[in-house]
């Protein structure tokens, strides 16, 4: 079983003034309940989020979403955060507790309210509440000082089966990417019947996302997006289907990605916007402050920008392998759509990584975890700006003259005249290049592999234990998709093969180890091969180049030795066996492709519930394609389904089929577990068994 708390948070009316003047509230918002071990309750739990702070105003309007997830200790499914007994599901209550935000003073407690679950049982509860004192605060406090506050909370239940039961539906949705036209699928269909969007993406994706089947079916509905699509320069920018599955993708598979990029340079920022005097950005002549000086705000704000703009596009070797995959899918449909289009290609990728990805983390870093809080007005006020300038940066082709006099805002025109137009779009250019490109991957249906790098360098020969000269040969290296090797000499027959899945770490190689500079190591199955470039910018490339060959390597090595083993023991750590594990972490020591825990049946069994929800839908969707089957003259009345996307009217209608006897098959399912689940046995006897064990 699974409960779901969907918790809106709308507005308040009359806080109490601090101090004599209007309060900077904000609102955390918890799931509270018992915990028990061995049977007896021992503790109350809770899961706790934030609004973000309202400044100076006793009427705060939040209009702000939450989502809690509880599922019952002993499921068949994966646990979530929050885990209860289902006999203690009524004890749990939502609260709202409703705090003066305090900046670098404690935070002033302004009231609470609470809910129990009971009174929302597979129920919507909206109501305005009168804030109460804490039970253990001030007995004196009048309960009609502290304001009130209008609440919506919206309670579900889903009872999630054993896997076996929705082996027919999620094999259903699982082949959408084959069924011709993509319109005529279950996943299409889900998107189409569901009110908003977003509840039949978030399940899909993920379901999509555990069994390897997403960027099959990300670049079937894209492509259906791109023939509605009629100019190069509007790609991928609307709400689509398509756009909706990207945007939570990069959401799940990006994590990590954007905290290894992102993270080190926003808490920098942060923490001097707090601790220093912080460096004014503000650059609108309405906004700035008076004393300030317009062009050191440029010069403050530029510096940011160039910081945060580096460490985006250093970082595509960072870039996961799926978000790679489906980039590359964006990119080739895109220049296919607009072949006289040479730039479409890079805007195709452009308009998700940096507008709807980056961007996006950088206005709003603690909604992606990258801050713990919401930042203060002025540091949301300077990160707001360097996250238009990251998006005109990252928008193909946006530095030019005749755009940036399109600007609405003509002080940000007169910020990005600043910029080296050639510059900025080279390095744009090239990241976008790499992170839409398919090099870590063995190519398939095509015979030859991508050559990617060759040049002339030094290696030492493998196995000697001595140092001098001789050890070190003038050799010809060449790296493919495929496989990297050296030669005596160009055009000659390789004279040593490494296959690019056996490569373990690309690391630079201590200066101390044979007293030569430039070098590093390629560890493999076998020992280290050591190489020296000729200068150290080459060294830099070749290993760029191999690393981003090599992200998607699932063996890939944590730690290294940055020093050689000579004379019985490593120079870096003196150990004395060979084989033992490294000493200092990799520089790229995660994997690219992360793994993320999805629970496929708890995700199925949203979709069934989407699908149960919108069931009258679903048959008007069918009378629909009856309709244009029988009637094949022209629509005289299209109103009746003009809102859904008909293709191929037969086969959408044979969908609709499965869906709907597949359906009827799980409610029946479920009918029997609601009257096991009513039955009078007592939970943890022979007809109620619990299932599991019990710590």
């Amino acid at each position: 079983m699974i409960a779901s708390f969907q918790k809106s948070i709308k507005e308040c009316h009359g806080l109490p003034l601090i101090n004599g003047q209007n309060c900077d509230p904000y609102a955390t918002v918890s799931l509270v309940g018992p915990s028990r071990k061995h049977g007896v309750d021992c503790q109350r739990r809770n899961d706790q989020k934030k609004t973000k702070v309202k400044k100076k105003t006793s009427n705060p309007q939040f209009n702000e979403t939450f989502y809690f997830e509880v599922t019952r200790s002993s499921s068949y499914t994966k646990k979530s955060q929050f885990q209860v007994e289902e006999e203690d599901i009524e004890k749990l209550e939502v609260r709202v507790d409703l705090w003066n935000n305090g900046n670098l003073v404690q935070d002033v407690f302004l009231g609470e309210i609470k809910v129990p679950v009971k009174v929302l049982r597979n129920d919507s509860f909206q109501a305005w509440y009168l804030l109460q004192p804490r039970e253990n605060g001030n007995k004196s406090s009048k309960t009609d000082d502290l304001g009130s506050l209008r609440l919506n909370i919206c309670y579900t239940e889903d009872c999630v089966l054993p896997s076996e039961y929705y082996g027919s539906l999620r094999n259903l949705l699982l082949k959408s990417s084959d069924v011709q036209p993509i319109s005529a699928s279950a996943a299409y269909i889900l998107s189409e019947v569901c009110r908003d969007k977003y509840d039949a993406v978030l399940p899909l994706v993920r379901l999509l996302l555990h069994h390897h089947k997403l960027v099959p079916f990300v670049a079937a509905v894209a492509e259906l997006d791109l023939k509605d699509t009629q100019e190069a320069n509007t790609v991928f920018r609307g709400n689509s289907l398509a756009t909706r599955c990207v945007d939570e993708m990069m959401k799940i598979v990006g994590k990590h990605y954007l905290k290894v990029t992102l993270k080190p340079v926003i808490d920098e920022f942060c923490l001097f916007q707090i601790c220093e005097s912080p460096k004014p950005c503000e650059i609108d002549p309405i906004k700035i402050k008076e004393g300030d000086n317009v062009e050191i705000n440029m010069e403050n704000l530029r510096y940011y920008v160039d910081k945060v703009f580096r460490e985006i596009v250093r970082s595509s070797i960072s870039c996961p392998t799926l978000m790679c995959d489906v980039f590359y899918s964006l990119r080739h449909l895109a220049a296919k759509r607009f072949p006289n289009d040479p730039h479409v290609q890079y805007s195709a990728v452009s308009s998700f990584v940096f507008l709807r990805f980056f961007a996006v983390a950088v206005v709003s870093p603690h909604t992606f975890h990258l801050r713990p809080h919401h930042p203060d007005a002025q540091t949301s006020r300077t990160l707001t700006l360097i996250s238009k300038a990251i998006q005109t940066l990252g928008s193909w082709g946006s530095l030019t003259k005749s755009k940036l006099s399109s600007f609405k805002e003509t002080f940000m025109c007169e910020f990005f005249k600043t910029f080296q137009e050639e510059k900025f779009t080279e390095s744009v250019k090239k990241f976008l290049d790499d992170v839409s490109s398919t090099e870590s991957k063995e190519p398939s249906g095509v015979s030859e592999p991508v050559h990617l790098k060759e040049g002339e360098m030094y290696k030492r020969a493998q196995g000697r234990t001595r140092i001098g000269k001789k050890n070190f040969k003038k050799r010809w290296f060449c790296l493919t998709s495929r496989e990297f090797t050296y030669h005596k000499q160009q055009d000659k027959e390789p004279i040593f093969t490494i296959p690019i899945k056996n490569i373990l770490a690309v690391e630079k190689l201590d200066e101390n180890s044979f007293n030569k500079k430039n070098m590093f190591q390629i560890l493999h199955g076998e020992k280290p091969l050591y190489i020296q470039a000729n200068n150290c910018v080459e060294a830099s490339e070749w290993i760029e180049a191999l690393c981003r060959v090599t992200r998607s390597n699932q063996k890939r090595l944590s730690f290294y030795h940055p020093s050689a083993f000579l004379n019985g023991n490593w120079l870096c750590c003196k150990a004395t066996i060979e084989n033992t594990v490294g000493c200092a972490p990799c520089t790229a020591d995660v994997p690219a492709d992360t793994q993320i825990e999805i629970d496929g049946d708890r995700e199925t069994e949203r979709i069934y519930s989407l699908f149960t929800i919108n069931m009258s839908k679903l048959q008007k969707l069918e009378e629909a394609c009856g309709s244009i089957a029988v009637y094949q003259g022209p629509r005289k009345e299209p109103d009746d389904y003009s809102n859904f996307t008909i293709e191929d009217s037969v086969a959408t209608f044979h969908t609709l089929k499965q869906i709907t006897d597949i359906i009827d098959k799980l409610n029946e399912s479920h009918e029997k577990y609601r009257k096991k689940r009513s039955s009078s046995a007592k939970y943890g006897s022979e007809e109620n068994p619990i299932v599991g064990k019990v710590s």
